[in-house]
């Protein structure tokens, strides 16, 4: 297991590091994430999302993927 990051150091790698393991403890000992490290991660999540759609548009491929594995329906 990697040491822990404080949060002193206010890079953004050690930020999401440290956001990383407040959410895998909280999971593990059954607990509320902290707001403000759920905040957090949904913005990067918000971020990543928009810059993904900005590169690639729209990309469907669960839909057709699941009509195809699944067959025509009876």
């Amino acid at each position: 297991m990697m040491p822990r990051k404080s949060l002193t150091d206010s890079s953004p790698a050690a930020l999401v590091q440290a956001d990383e393991e407040a959410v895998m403890q909280a999971f593990l000992t059954g607990t509320a994430v902290d707001p403000q490290v759920a905040h957090r991660v949904q913005e990067r999540s918000r971020l990543i999302r928009e810059e993904v759609f900005r590169k690639h548009g729209l990309v469907d491929i669960a839909v057709p993927a699941i009509r195809e594995l699944r067959g025509p329906l009876p």
